[in-house]
């Protein structure tokens, strides 16, 4: 009896070891990004993003939100925002436009930055941002160009 608890015990400590170890191969740091092309100016679109009470009207989740996140740089082609997530860290979200190969078009890419922790179940959470995220990022893009063009 004695000998099995023991070879479990091993066991248990072993696999936690492989388990941590295989985990520090996946980076710490994850961006999720995606791209749409808008038929708009500068002009017409930086409002909807450097101003985070337009949101609302195309951000999935903002108009049932307590607590937006708080923009920290806003330049002519680019909009940064912080934000506090679940389990406390700061989480960055982005808006960069590029002019498009198409006249009177801008390409905008929206791009989300995880800081994970070390933790193995922190580190292979990752894996499952973009299939979280992704989906979110390419809906809001789609009402933002609704929004725009109309």
């Amino acid at each position: 009896m004695l000998r099995i608890l023991k070879l479990g015990l091993i066991s248990i400590v072993f696999f936690s070891l492989m388990i941590t170890l295989i985990s520090l191969f996946f980076p710490s740091k994850v961006r999720i990004s995606k791209a749409i092309d808008i038929n708009t100016s500068k002009e017409k679109l930086m409002p909807f993003l450097q101003d985070t009470l337009q949101w609302k009207k195309w951000y999935p989740g903002a108009d049932s939100a307590q607590l937006l996140p708080t923009i920290t740089a806003v330049t002519d082609s680019s909009v940064v925002a912080r934000s506090t997530m679940l389990n406390g860290r700061n989480g960055i979200t982005g808006w960069n436009l590029y002019p498009s190969h198409i006249p009177n078009t801008l390409t905008i890419q929206w791009y989300m930055d995880f800081k994970l922790g070390w933790l193995p179940w922190e580190k292979f959470s990752g894996l499952l941002l973009e299939k979280r995220y992704g989906p979110l990022m390419e809906k809001g893009l789609e009402n933002l160009k609704q929004l725009v063009e109309a």
